[in-house]
């Protein structure tokens, strides 16, 4: 079997714009003549590849520790898109019919246009993936609102860089446990045998 590791460094990954810079403190260490190594971090939960959940832009809605864990486990479609908006046609060309979870390698131009969100959304996918830390555009809000409001779990930042083709896999990208949070660190990787996938 073999893991391919699909995470992206927490400290050292760009975040969001706006969104604070990571730090990791040393709080402890052998070095300065403790008996031990302890550290401690400061972080938004969106930073480096993690998850979004529906609380993260609506009230009253799903957090982190809410979710099953099986929307974040099983076999996921890689699919890379064409360059450009990603409009309705897209949508209906590129984006599987046949399976609960989806990831999508982008391009750098690739933003939702006109409602194509919406259109993803009634798709009725468990979780949406994708490359980039946002790909909603100008309308970064309005795309979250339309996936997260279906129930779609989000899962950001990944690095697909060692993923050579497309095609089935099994996926693990449990979040961290925080309760009452919209949004969780996760370590993402895909699962690959010799028939293509786990």
């Amino acid at each position: 079997m073999i893991i391919i590791d699909i995470s992206r460094d927490l400290l050292t990954t760009p975040v969001y714009p706006g969104d604070p810079e990571p730090k990791l403190q040393k709080i402890k260490g052998l070095e300065f003549g403790d008996e031990y190594n302890l550290s401690a971090l400061y972080a938004s939960v969106h930073t480096g590849t993690h998850v979004d959940a529906p609380t993260h832009f609506f009230d009253n809605a799903e957090n982190i520790n809410d979710i099953p864990l099986d929307k974040f486990m099983g076999n996921v479609a890689i699919v890379t898109l064409p360059s450009g908006p990603i409009t309705g046609e897209v949508v209906e060309r590129y984006f599987p019919k046949y399976i609960k979870k989806v990831i999508l390698r982008t391009q750098p131009d690739n933003v939702f246009f006109g409602g194509a969100a919406e259109d993803v959304a009634a798709l009725g996918y468990e979780l949406l993936g994708y490359d980039r830390v946002a790909i909603g555009g100008n309308n970064e809000a309005a795309v979250h609102r339309a996936l997260l409001g279906a129930g779609i779990v989000l899962l950001e930042n990944l690095d697909l860089s060692k993923v050579e083709k497309d095609g089935t896999y099994y996926l693990s990208a449990l979040p961290i446990k925080i309760d009452g949070v919209e949004g969780s660190f996760c370590r993402a990787v895909l699962l690959e045998n010799d028939k293509g996938f786990a």
